[in-house]
This record gives C-alpha cells, structure tokens and sequence, in this order.
C-alpha cells in the first residue's frame, strides 16, 4: 500500500480489524460469523459498510479478482497501537513519552522479562541517538 491510511478508527471498526488481523483475509460473510454467530442480515449489511469504509481510509484492501471479495488488513495491529499512543502522547502529554511511560510501568509490577525487554530497548535507542 502506497498511502497512509487516513484518520483512525471506531471501536466497531477495531472489532473487524481484530477478525482480519487474528484469521487474515476473509469475505464479509466470514466476519460476520464471527462478529455475528447466526446473526441477521443487517449484521451482513453493517459488516459490509464497516469493511467500505475501513477500505475507504486505507486501513483494509479488498481482493476483487475472485467472484467473493476477500479483505484484509493493511495496517497492523503495532502501527495501530503505535497512532493511538501518540494521539494520547501528543493531546494529554504535551508531546512526552515519560508520563505515558511512568503511569505504565508503575500501573502493574512489571515482569523481570518485561523490565529486561524495557532496558534493552532503552540501550538500543540510546546508542541510535
């Protein structure tokens, strides 16, 4: 994909992303099982335009060469993460990490891999500066 996908999206969305990212590409019909066991036909119709405007934004491409379109996600659940953590960076944070960063790892006792993991990336970062 050339372009960067455009704005964010839904709570609603995110459920269709989840499908795509966890099965890879599937048709509408197949999201909505999923989203919808033995759901009704405007759970098909709301699935459809949930995938045309995640398809409109660039977060999913459809498939267009077989007779069922078959979608998939063209924005992976880390770049996603990765947008929403510098949305609230920039907006509650003034732009800083370290108030993201504190309130996480002071939120739950981190594990000794976890804080292993956080050192390494420090150091790696620190050596690219």
């Amino acid at each position: 994909m050339t372009d960067k996908p455009r704005g964010d999206v839904t709570e609603t969305e995110l459920a269709v992303m989840q499908v795509l990212w966890e099965r890879g590409a599937a048709s509408i019909r197949q999201v909505t099982d999923l989203l919808y066991p033995g759901g009704a036909t405007s759970h098909y119709a709301t699935v459809q335009k949930l995938l045309d405007r995640l398809e409109a934004k660039g977060f999913v491409s459809r498939d267009r060469t077989l007779h069922v379109h078959l979608f998939s996600a063209q924005v992976g659940r880390e770049e996603l993460v990765g947008r929403r953590i510098q949305q609230v960076v920039d907006t509650l944070c003034e732009g800083s990490l370290v108030p993201v960063l504190t309130h996480l790892a002071g939120a739950r006792g981190l594990s000794e891999d976890e804080r292993r993991a956080l050192r390494q990336l420090v150091r790696r970062r620190t050596r690219k500066n």
